[in-house]
């Protein structure tokens, strides 16, 4: 999906995906992949996507792709095991009580979508 779309830059160079990525190798060059991998993923537009790796979701993502790359991946099969393992796993019953994600989505899109929910609701 978001191969066909511009890619969004981060609002958020010092923490979230970027800020965190940066200590372990190139966030100029993960930045695309991940927008790309998770837009690719989830369906959803890379702007959602972006709002989803600026946020503190966005940070906890990039530790997961940096224990892959500390595992010896490249950072495009990092991006991607990280992309798989999130989606892999659901919203529970009490992560939708807590956030209001509907029980059962995979746990990347709903984040997503929740990132997105905040990013509206703050400006």
């Amino acid at each position: 999906m978001a191969s066909n779309t511009e890619i969004p830059q981060t609002h958020n160079r010092e923490w979230g995906f970027f800020g965190t990525i940066s200590h372990h190798g190139d966030a100029e060059t993960a930045w695309p992949l991940a927008i790309n991998a998770i837009s690719n993923a989830t369906s959803l537009h890379a702007a959602t996507v972006q709002a989803f790796l600026d946020s503190r979701h966005g940070r906890h993502f990039a530790d997961d792709v940096s224990n892959e790359l500390s595992a010896g991946k490249t950072i495009a099969d990092a991006i991607a095991a990280a992309t798989a393992r999130w989606m892999g796993w659901t919203i529970s019953r009490t992560t939708a009580h807590e956030t209001g994600i509907p029980r059962g989505l995979p746990y990347l899109t709903g984040y997503v979508l929740h990132a997105e929910i905040e990013a509206d609701t703050a400006e």
